[in-house]
Formats: structure tokens, C-alpha cells, sequence
């Protein structure tokens, strides 16, 4: 027997009063999960597909339909008569928003947590430079009006957390560069994802506000240098913060 099953590692939600796209949902999701952990190793062929779905209890077409989530975020590839293997980390879309908020979930290594930051370092910074040049009235208005949000909520809380969102869209959108801006959803994912990890013991380990009031300023001020500046400054520190959270 596969010893996925075996091991009784596997534990699907119950399927009464749930919906056929919520259950295909879960199953793709606790399969990531165990893919993202290595607890399904690359190369790990799952059994057929008759026989999988009556060891889960499910449908043949809830099985395929959460297969088929999963192959489109390159996790897996299907192949009639091969079967559904789990493919090799390389190939995984690591940076679909679904698949980052699975990572956090499993729990991420320090590696693709420096890894997701330096992205960020390489993209905002000059994100943020550009918005200084090119941002609007409205959206330096937007941008203060977040960061009224976040400074009265915190972003311990979810209304905090959306604001922060919304504050960095705000500048992704000012950059009006279509490319930027179609990165805006990876982006606001492992902003959201990563506030939550540093706050898992239940605090921040600091007070992230006086970056964004700076990289606020920077722009509303349309100063390309500063913004720049104050960008990298937000995303390191976060990154130091993120660092101190995995060590508590």
C-alpha cells in the first residue's frame, strides 16, 4: 500500500454540507501542504485514481478536479496510464498566491523566507522610486488614508493587515507600469502571509509603522531617492523581524 495512505497522515474535512468546489478546495490544499512539507516527496506517485479516491472517500471527480488545482500550480503532473506524480521543486509556481499562503501553512524554511524578501528587495525599491515620480494626488491620499487605517488598527488585527495591503497596491498602481502592477497580487500575498508569521507568538517584534510613514512621505514628497531608500529600509527590516520570529 502507498504509504501516504498507510501512514494515515491524511486527514480529509468532513464532505457533509460542504460544497463540490469547497471540497475540491480542501483536498488540493491539504495535498500542497504535505507536497510543500516533503511529507509527498518529489517523484512520489500517488496510487490510481479508483483506488485513491476509496481510500479518501470521495469522488473521482473531487479527486481530479483538486489534481488538476494542483498541476496548474505545477505540483504535480498527470499523465494517462503514468499516473500523478509530484513534481520537482523547480518546476512548482512558487510565487501563485495560493501556493505561498500553502507554504506558510507548512511551515517555510528560513531559506525561502530570505529568498521571498530578496524578491521584494529587488522589486519595490524601484517600485517605490518610480510611484515617487509618477503617483497621483488621489493615490497619495489612498496611501494616507491606509496608513490612518494601519496606525488605528495595527496590523496585529485584519482590518490593519488589509490597510497594509491596500498602502502597498496604492504604490505598486503608481508606478503605472502594467508589468509591476501584474505582480501586485504575489506581492500583497507574501506581505499578508509574512505579517502573519511574524506575529505567530501573538506581538510583532516591532513597531513597522515609522517605515511606512517614511516611504509615505518620500512619495507624497515625489522624491524618487528617498522612496527608494525608505523602501529598502521597510522590506530589510522586515526581513530582520521575520528572522527574529522563527528564532522565539
Amino acid at each position: 500500500m502507498n504509504d501516504y495512505v498507510s501512514d494515515q497522515k491524511f486527514r480529509l474535512l468532513p464532505a457533509g454540507g460542504r460544497s463540490g468546489r469547497r471540497m475540491h478546495g480542501s483536498l488540493a490544499q491539504q495535498l500542497a501542504v504535505q507536497i510543500l512539507k516533503g511529507e509527498l516527496p518529489e517523484g512520489h506517485l500517488f496510487p490510481g485514481e479508483i483506488e485513491f479516491s476509496e481510500q479518501l472517500g470521495i469522488s473521482r471527480s473531487a479527486l481530479r478536479e483538486a489534481f488538476r488545482i494542483l498541476a496548474a500550480k505545477g505540483l504535480v503532473d498527470s499523465r494517462p496510464k503514468a499516473g500523478t506524480r509530484v513534481k520537482m521543486r523547480r518546476q512548482w509556481s512558487l510565487l501563485d498566491p495560493d501556493l505561498l499562503a500553502w507554504q506558510f501553512e507548512a511551515e517555510p524554511t528560513l531559506q525561502f523566507l530570505r529568498d521571498l524578501f530578496e524578491l521584494r528587495m529587488m522589486i519595490e525599491p524601484a517600485a517605490a522610486a518610480i510611484a515617487a515620480e509618477r503617483r497621483t494626488d488621489a493615490q497619495v491620499a489612498d496611501m494616507d488614508e491606509a496608513l490612518q487605517v494601519m496606525g488605528q488598527h495595527g496590523l496585529t488585527t485584519e482590518v490593519g493587515r488589509l490597510a497594509d495591503q491596500r498602502f502597498h497596491t496604492v504604490m505598486l498602481e503608481a508606478t503605472r507600469n502594467e508589468a509591476v502592477i501584474a505582480l501586485a497580487s504575489t506581492i500583497m500575498a507574501a506581505i499578508a502571509w509574512t505579517t502573519i508569521f511574524k506575529q505567530r507568538n501573538g506581538v510583532l517584534p516591532r513597531d513597522p509603522m515609522p517605515e511606512h510613514r517614511a516611504l509615505h512621505d518620500a512619495i507624497a514628497q515625489g522624491s524618487a531617492t528617498a522612496a527608494e531608500a525608505a523602501m529598502r529600509e521597510l522590506v530589510q527590516l522586515a526581513l530582520v523581524d521575520t528572522e527574529i520570529s522563527m528564532r522565539e
